[in-house]
């Protein structure tokens, strides 16, 4: 979202061409794909520092728009709230002492950061939720004034049935409602970049999945919102539910959040991760574009405008990037690592970032290919595990084994992430330095999260007030971070410093439906229709209002039709909209009638799909290959045992 030329989808006609240059630009990215465009020859790394601006009160301070007139400094850009900074660095090649070079470099903007922000009376704070954020401080008049925020906000807004409804359980328990998106602005990350090249980036993005549950729970830094202690990472769940736009009557059905894990490993390519968040994710943005064909035929390299933004409306936390390298002018393949929190000090940051490069590679060396030797879910179950306990969480390893993230940590993964950092050709010193951090915090259980609870517990049993002991937390973090020794070495903040079934008869057609749909709205492009039915294999295509509401269906052989009937020409001249050849109003099905009801509606209709609708929204589609998968089991069942 780093673009400021962007805006919300109104016009139906500009969206459905902004979907074709969607398309377009992912057709152009494969093709760099399969020319070997990509830059393979050099490793780089990089990160992003998103910062909390905090008053002389260690309440959040809307002085953004202050701090950035005063600024100098390309790096330095603004974020979603008045209250929130961040920081972008110089990327470094990875080799020799690229870990320290890196560390210098935040060291260096944080220090220029900090000086301009106390300049106009306020300071900086790192850390994953600022504990002093107050629901009062998340009104539309703390959202930094850029149009493409309020356009985001229009767009996720325009999506949702009312306010954004938040439920977080842990110690505590949160549950409120909020109209705007800015409670994402509670969250600040370490955001870090891999560079990978295209044949690397399925195995090493994998790994990156593997791994964040572990990397997760040494990390964390986040237990805290509105005073309630929850998550010992609470960014996950409450990034997920700021930007969710489902409806929470669709509980039968499968759908994706905008901010997610993942749904399962890449087998083959990074396009996989492209081709299913277009396939999922509504357009929401647009922005202007360039033809990326015309530009790659003047020997230049497109910028993919319309892939980017996209791709920067779907949060995965671990983000498929893709870019251009200024000095070789060549496109490069980034994983963006999302999970890390900020904080709580520099060295922590730099520390979990090592130890995050160097699992890549040493697991890449060790094992390889990791799809087959793990199941996808177990991943993103030590993923929400982790979030939810920290260094408390058991997690699942390759082996199969349920071990303490802790142990698993000291035993396992420090020694291949030292392998991975050593034979990557980086400096040892660096690398001691680095890892033993980590070493040392998981030795003594001090993650960021463990000495938050740790120190509100020590003052709650003095006399105090919530206000006072969340304003002593943030007070005593900004005087440790300024010291810099990393966390496993701080004392305790105190109040001082605040100063399937097997048979179709008896079943019902919930036994045997599709829950994971693929849809579109009525005013979207014919065309994204024909690379959604490519892309995933399907052959018939729903088609919901913005309430999830059944309008239509389209079907593989009426969208052939409609491409027999209208040349090519005719088609690019004219881009022609769903509803123009949809079929209104088909027959649909309650997901409790029986499967047989479903057979006999199908064959005396002679049509091959039935959308399953709960109430008035659609809930999933029972198709003839659900009952070829039927006659399956029949067959299974009734033929003798050899």
């Amino acid at each position: 979202m780093g673009t400021q030329d962007v805006k919300k989808t109104q016009d139906q006609a500009a969206m459905r061409r902004f979907t074709r240059q969607l398309i377009q630009d992912m057709q152009a990215f494969e093709y760099m794909l399969q020319e070997g465009m990509f830059e393979t020859e050099t490793r780089r790394i990089g990160a992003e520092q998103e910062l909390f601006l905090i008053d002389s009160r260690y309440q959040p301070a809307m002085v953004a728009e202050q701090v950035m007139e005063r600024n100098t400094e390309d790096r330095l850009v603004t974020e979603l709230t008045r209250f929130n900074l961040e920081f972008n660095l110089d990327p470094e090649v990875y080799e020799g002492t690229c870990l320290s070079k890196l560390e210098a470099q935040i060291h260096e903007m944080m220090g220029y950061t900090r000086a301009l922000v106390r300049e106009v009376g306020a300071d900086i704070v790192m850390c994953g939720i600022l504990p002093t954020i107050h629901l009062s401080d998340l009104g539309l008049e703390s959202m930094a004034p850029m149009p493409r925020y309020f356009a985001l906000n229009d767009a996720i807004m325009g999506l949702r049935e009312g306010p954004a409804q938040y439920q977080i359980r842990g110690t505590d328990e949160l549950f409120f409602q909020h109209d705007n998106i800015l409670v994402e602005g509670c969250n600040t990350s370490f955001q870090v970049h891999f560079q990978v090249t295209p044949e690397e980036f399925p195995r090493f993005y994998n790994i990156s999945q593997l791994v964040a549950g572990p990397c997760l729970a040494a990390a964390a830094n986040s237990p805290t919102l509105f005073g309630k202690r929850l998550w010992r990472e609470t960014r996950i769940a409450l990034f997920q539910q700021a930007v969710d736009t489902r409806s929470s009557n669709l509980y039968l059905r499968e759908m994706s959040p905008r901010v997610h894990f993942g749904t399962r490993w890449v087998q083959d390519s990074v396009t996989e991760i492209y081709q299913e968040d277009i396939a999922r994710f509504r357009v929401i943005m647009m922005t202007e574009y360039e033809d990326p064909f015309e530009v790659l035929r003047q020997g230049g390299v497109p910028k993919l405008k319309a892939l980017q933004l996209h791709n920067g409306t779907v949060y995965r936390w671990n983000r498929a990037c893709y870019g251009i390298t200024k000095e070789v002018n060549k496109p490069h393949l980034r994983i963006e690592n999302r999970i890390l929190p900020s904080g709580p000090t520099v060295l922590d940051e730099v520390a979990n970032a090592a130890f995050w490069f160097g699992l890549i590679g040493g697991i890449a060396d060790e094992y390889g290919d990791i799809a087959p030797l793990m199941e996808f879910d177990e991943a993103k179950s030590n993923f929400v595990s982790a979030a939810r306990l920290g260094l408390a969480s058991e997690l699942t390893w390759l082996n199969g084994d349920h071990c303490p993230a802790r142990e698993l940590i000291l035993k396992d993964l420090l020694p291949l992430a030292h392998r991975g950092l050593t034979d990557a050709g980086l400096d040892a010193d660096d690398i001691d330095r680095y890892l033993g951090v980590i070493e040392a915090r998981i030795s003594k259980r001090v993650t960021g999260a463990d000495w938050q609870l740790k120190s509100l517990a020590k003052m709650r049993k003095e006399e105090s007030t919530r206000a006072e002991r969340l304003n002593a937390l943030v007070a005593g973090m900004v005087e440790r971070q300024q010291n810099g020794e990393p966390i496993h070495t701080w004392d305790l903040a105190g109040l001082r410093h605040a100063d399937t079934a097997k048979r179709i008869y008896g079943t019902r057609v919930e036994h045997f439906m599709t829950t994971d749909l693929f849809t579109v709205h009525e005013d979207e492009l014919v065309e994204f229709v024909a690379v959604l039915m490519d892309w995933q294999r399907i052959r018939h295509v729903i088609v919901e209002d913005t309430q999830h509401r059944l309008v239509g269906m389209v079907t593989h052989y009426s969208l052939l039709r409609h491409m027999t009937d209208n040349g090519a020409a005719k088609l690019d001249e004219h881009p022609r909209a769903v509803k123009e050849i949809m079929t209104r109003n088909p027959l649909s099905i309650n997901p409790e009638d029986s499967t047989m009801d479903a057979v006999r509606l199908m064959r005396a209709h002679k049509v091959g799909a039935l959308p399953v609708v709960q109430g008035d929204q659609i809930v999933g589609i029972i198709t003839e290959q659900d009952f070829f998968r039927i006659a399956g089991h029949l067959l299974d069942e009734n033929l003798p045992e050899e």
